[in-house]
């Protein structure tokens, strides 16, 4: 540990942002090659309502990665902070704690989903000819969500103990696996959603063992014992609340994508909900690295902050703007440029492709933008600023999406649902950026003050 820290708070930041990036990077885009080559199963196999139901199922999968990230992102940034000091035991406590928490919120969350599942998938806006398949991918993933919220907690902790390689492995398996059982159960079985369903419940468990045999192995300092699992109540307020920028941030982004949905069924109806999940499979494709890097150098801006090395905690955090920004561009350009081919990956139904051309476009206008939204709030949870990234939460989506989601189809009907994802991103730039300024300015005071001591 001792040799990560030094690393950390030493090596060049270019090289150690590239070495703690690239493995999440490769494990987010093995999910988001996933989820588009699982919509690409499910679209050529089943057909376009099968993609709408599974489009209807996200809100609920996202509240149960909002789980994961409320006790895991809370947890890794005590963590990184933590052994950025050389406290090492409350870093093992932060990640006890954080297992607890996950496991009873899950319980609690689960079971009124299981209990009322289809007034659920009615409210999300599943039509009669959508209930049937969101209904049956539903009801089997409720057996894998406690999985998934646990690998997500676990990779985050997993990350900030400076192991960015081994969380890396953790989304191979599952991603791999997933892809693997999908062409098994959809394309050869032809078990439909069903079996959509039982091959991301079987990969999810398979990366939650992972973790598991990761931390029992000697090679994290989360080694399963009895005493880790102690609740301390001081830490684990503190988990939650540097978690809830991010729980909020993916619950209040669900209730935007289920506002979403349910005017683009108003305006649009069922084939534009498949639109939709079409659109958010190739746009995954974009944002997940850009994720990827922003929790690659999380724990490096907690470690250096930690250690008051304010200098190389702005250095890194222009470096991750610089590469982010660079894969949004290139995102941007691919998704203008060629929406129908894009969208035929997923079906050859004629109408499908000739409509989902204009919204991916529009969807897409502002993509270059993205970068600062998502490494800001990262960069003000992992230096324990919980305020700042919660504002910029609330902004971008109660203040912002919602708001725009509900007026601008008055006035340009279907067009406006499109178009309220390049106002939400234009406006989040900009608070974003007030915010950052802001923080640089106290990081160069802090700068001249360690100059001075020195």
């Amino acid at each position: 540990m001792e040799k990560q820290k030094k690393q950390i708070l030493s090596e060049n930041l270019r090289v150690l942002l590239f070495k703690f990036s690239i493995p999440t990077v490769t494990g987010m885009m093995i999910i988001a090659l996933y989820n588009f080559v699982d919509a690409i199963f499910v679209g050529n196999v089943i057909g376009p309502n099968a993609i709408a139901g599974l489009t209807i199922i996200l809100p609920v999968i996202i509240l149960i990665v909002a789980i994961g990230l409320l006790t895991g992102v809370g947890a890794a940034s005590i963590v990184s902070r933590s052994l950025g000091k050389g406290d090492k035991e409350k870093a093992i406590i932060a990640g006890g704690d954080s297992i607890i928490l996950n496991t009873i919120l899950n319980i609690i969350i689960i079971t009124p989903i299981y209990l009322f599942s289809d007034r659920i998938l009615k409210f999300l806006g599943a039509s009669s000819e959508v209930l049937p398949y969101a209904k049956d991918y539903l009801e089997i993933m409720l057996f894998g969500f406690i999985f998934l919220s646990f690998a997500v907690n676990g990779t985050n902790l997993i990350r900030a103990e400076g192991k960015p390689r081994a969380s890396m492995y953790e989304m191979i398996i599952g991603s791999i696996l997933n892809i693997i059982l999908d062409y098994i159960f959809i394309v050869v079985f032809r078990w439909g959603v069903q079996g959509a369903a039982i091959a991301t419940v079987i990969s999810h468990m398979a990366s939650s063992v992972y973790i598991l045999v990761f931390f029992m192995s000697g090679k994290s300092i989360f080694h399963i014992k009895f005493n880790m699992f102690k609740i301390n109540k001081s830490i684990s307020r503190k988990i939650l609340s540097l978690g809830v920028p991010s729980f909020l941030m993916e619950i209040i982004g669900s209730v935007a994508f289920i506002l979403f949905i349910r005017m683009v069924r108003q305006y649009g109806g069922d084939i534009y909900i498949a639109i939709t999940g079409i659109g958010i499979r190739i746009v995954d494709l974009i944002f997940m690295p850009i994720v990827g890097i922003s929790q690659g150098f999380s724990p490096i801006v907690g470690f250096n902050y930690g250690a008051k090395k304010y200098h190389r905690v702005k250095k890194v955090l222009k470096e991750a703007f610089i590469w982010t920004t660079s894969i949004a561009i290139a995102g941007f350009i691919i998704m203008v440029g060629f929406p129908q081919i894009l969208i035929n990956i997923f079906t050859n139904d004629p109408d499908l492709i000739e409509k989902g051309a204009m919204p991916l476009r529009l969807i897409a206008s502002l993509i270059p933008l993205w970068a600062f939204p998502i490494l800001g709030g990262t960069f003000f949870q992992a230096i324990g600023k919980a305020r700042p990234a919660l504002v910029i939460t609330l902004s971008r989506n109660i203040i912002i999406f919602i708001p725009a989601i509900f007026i601008l189809p008055i006035f340009f009907g279907l067009t406006g649902v499109w178009i309220s994802w390049p106002v939400v991103d234009f406006l989040s730039f900009l608070i974003v950026g007030i915010f950052l300024i802001r923080e640089i300015r106290i990081i160069n005071k802090n700068i001249e003050i360690e100059k001075i001591k020195t």
